[in-house]
């Protein structure tokens, strides 16, 4: 068996089970204690599980906790710069642009600036600031009100108000977390309202997620996963979770990084 189907096959044991023993993996995968040792490294270094002493748990924290901005923006920042990079690629100029709040919406931000007579509308103020500090004459944004998050999302009524009634051409949203039966999640129960209210009001749907937020799952679904017209992720994603995606949303876009060579 190649180490991309052990892996695999010690992910789907964590993602069911929520942990794993070394112990259980040697005997069930007929490898080596070493080898199993050597799969947990790999599979941690991808940030998909965390080892513990004597085997690994899931990478998910509580369903609730959400990390401030700052936090999450040291985490996966190649893979983020890339799927930017190929999210920016999929924006046609002089269209309607929802963009929702998050670290990698905020990377994308910065290559929109190059993008002529886009409309943008997003309830993140990180990405509004970057948005403006890059001012040129043929783009309008427009920040909404609302109370601020953790992740710098604008949510609430105030949120909500702003949102309604308007039609964009393509939503660009962050998420928390992706799965079959979750859909993309956040943790805050007030940015998935808001969240919602962009998805609804969007025609077509990119969804820009890590690898890492496979099998992450927040409290509250944003969209149900066939929702998505197109995901684009990186190539740390690996071949069962690509597979289920593939077969869940209109099509999955991986976004080479620099590190990949």
């Amino acid at each position: 068996m190649l180490a991309a189907q052990r892996q695999e096959r010690i992910l789907d044991q964590v993602r069911r089970a929520g942990a794993v023993r070394v112990a259980d993996l040697v005997e069930s995968l007929a490898v080596s204690d070493m080898t199993i040792r050597r799969d947990l490294d790999a599979l941690e270094e991808r940030g998909a599980l965390r080892k513990v002493h004597g085997g690994a748990v899931s990478a998910q924290g509580p369903r609730t906790e959400e990390p401030g901005f700052e936090a999450k923006a040291t985490r996966q920042a190649a893979e983020k710069r890339a799927i930017a990079r190929a999210v920016a690629g999929l924006v046609e100029p002089h269209s309607a642009v929802g963009l929702s709040a998050g670290t990698t919406t905020a990377a994308v931000a910065e290559h929109l600036c190059e993008i002529p007579g886009l409309t943008v509308v997003t309830n993140s103020l990180r990405v509004a600031q970057v948005l403006y500090g890059a001012p040129r004459q043929d783009r309008t944004v427009a920040l909404t009100g609302g109370f601020r998050t953790p992740s710098d999302a604008l949510v609430g009524p105030l949120a909500l108000t702003s949102l309604r009634g308007l039609n964009l051409d393509v939503l660009i949203l962050g998420v928390h977390g992706m799965g079959v039966r979750s859909g993309f999640t956040t943790p805050n129960l007030m940015e998935a309202e808001t969240d919602r209210a962009l998805v609804e009001a969007a025609g077509t749907l990119v969804v820009a997620a890590d690898h890492t937020k496979w099998g992450t799952v927040g409290v509250s679904t944003i969209a149900p996963l066939d929702r998505c017209d197109v995901l684009v992720t990186d190539t740390g994603l690996d071949a069962a979770a690509h597979r289920a995606l593939t077969e869940h949303v209109g099509r999955v876009v991986t976004a080479p990084s620099a590190e990949d060579g």
